[in-house]
């Protein structure tokens, strides 16, 4: 793309209502815009970023055999009467009523209505396990939503489902799923750990929280260090294999791991190779055995023909509060610093003298061998608002090119992550960036 006709409408200075380091940012390198309290509109380069952590999630859901689907927004509410949370949710749900004067609602997750599916559609044992997930916007109705996207009404959120024959199975599967959060993580470049958790409105008795480290988090974390050392890779845990996630389970919720609410001076003391820091909920996972297909009336066929009612789980991430808390990880004062996996694209080509032959030909070259993997900074603008721009947006890698260079054919290239610079032809720089 190229920058003079790119909607990246970047901001010098500070919008006033933007508290905390990533919403400021968000605004700032033009990613989002608010178009009311608590919800926003992503501009081209957020929704890159929120497409990228999209596919990544979706990659891991699909490698331990979920299946993915789309379900509505809007929900009938009778079905949230039947499990008995329509009225006890509270008002952070967003109650409405169609033309025909029904009671409808704009879910905030979607266990009735993946239960109602599937007692529709499934009918013995022999379908089971099965687990399915979607990535959908879901609306909160926050009291004072705050804090940008990372606390706000109307967010994107891969919500997960499964079902089993009993808990034997059920446990199977919350392991393969905590396997799929770790490496989730992994992949977007960044430190998990699972902590036990309250099960909240969703309810059941075994949750656990995932918790990414990040300097300005939202709460203190203490924890043994043994979670930076662990292997979850799939040469290591096959999420096939029961004995490799019981293993795995064991090797995830021993270390001693809590956040304030939690935290244990006592068994903290007892500790070894301790670390601190302060951390961000990004996903929460959840058992719950038969809470929702017993009163919604989910039954299959068991092995001797007697009807046995399935045991579920629900499991969540935050797609669209983790742009935000990969910013909150990854920035310095100039701006976000984005890992290689999420940024809305590879490198940016800086121009320093547009209408300069020599210039405009290596960055037109450059440009094409990226394949629409950067964003070319074309304007007519001075290099100094280029580089200020290109180091707020956060780009990997920045490909500088000035006259001088541009004349033997070389540029200069920046790793936003370290600010490590090199000069380099073209043909080694486009190495480097792989």
């Amino acid at each position: 793309m190229r920058l003079s006709h790119t909607l990246v409408p970047t901001l010098k200075e500070t919008p006033a209502e933007a508290q905390i380091v990533s919403h400021r940012l968000m605004l700032r390198a033009g990613l989002v815009r608010q178009t009311a309290a608590g919800i926003y509109a992503w501009l081209p380069l957020g929704w890159r970023v929120l497409q990228n952590i999209e596919q990544i999630v979706r990659e891991e859901q699909d490698a331990i055999g979920a299946q993915e689907m789309l379900m509505p927004t809007i929900q009938p509410a009778e079905l949230w009467r039947q499990s008995g949370r329509y009225d006890a949710y509270g008002p952070e749900m967003l109650r409405i009523k169609d033309r025909h004067d029904r009671d409808m609602l704009y879910g905030p997750t979607n266990e009735e209505m993946i239960t109602d599916i599937f007692r529709q559609s499934v009918k013995s044992y022999r379908e089971l396990p099965q687990m399915l997930y979607h990535i959908q916007w879901k609306f909160r109705d926050e009291v004072r939503p705050r804090f940008g996207v990372m606390r706000g009404r109307e967010f994107l959120m891969k919500d997960a489902y499964s079902f089993d024959l009993d808990y034997a199975s059920a446990v199977v599967s919350y392991r393969r799923m905590m396997l799929a959060y770790m490496r989730t993580f992994h992949r977007l470049g960044v430190n998990a750990i699972p902590m036990e958790a309250e099960s909240g409105p969703i309810g059941g008795n075994l949750s656990h929280e995932f918790i990414i480290l990040a300097p300005t988090g939202e709460s203190r974390v203490w924890y043994d260090a043994a979670f930076e050392r662990m292997d979850y890779s799939p040469r290591a845990v096959s999420h096939e294999s029961e004995a490799d996630l019981e293993r795995f389970f064991v090797q995830m919720t021993t270390p001693y791991a809590a956040t304030d609410e939690k935290h244990d001076e006592a068994a903290w003391a007892r500790v070894a190779d301790k670390r601190e820091g302060r951390g961000i909920e990004v996903g929460h996972i959840f058992y719950f055995g038969t809470k929702y297909s017993t009163p919604l009336g989910l039954a299959v066929a068991g092995r001797d023909g007697a009807p046995v009612t399935p045991h579920m789980g629900s499991y969540g991430v935050g797609v669209s509060r983790l742009v935000g808390a990969l910013i909150e990880a990854f920035h310095d004062d100039a701006g976000i610093k984005w890992p290689d996996a999420v940024a809305p694209f590879r490198a940016a080509i800086l121009n320093l003298k547009v209408g300069d032959a020599n210039c405009d030909r290596l960055c037109e070259d450059l440009y094409a061998k990226l394949r629409g993997n950067a964003l070319y900074d074309d304007r007519e603008e001075r290099a100094g608002v280029k580089f200020a721009d290109a180091d707020l947006m956060g780009h990997p890698w920045q490909i500088v090119v000035g006259p001088r260079g541009a004349a033997n054919g070389m540029v200069e290239l920046k790793r936003r992550m370290t600010g490590e610079r090199q000069e380099l032809d073209i043909d080694a720089a486009l190495a480097r960036l792989g």
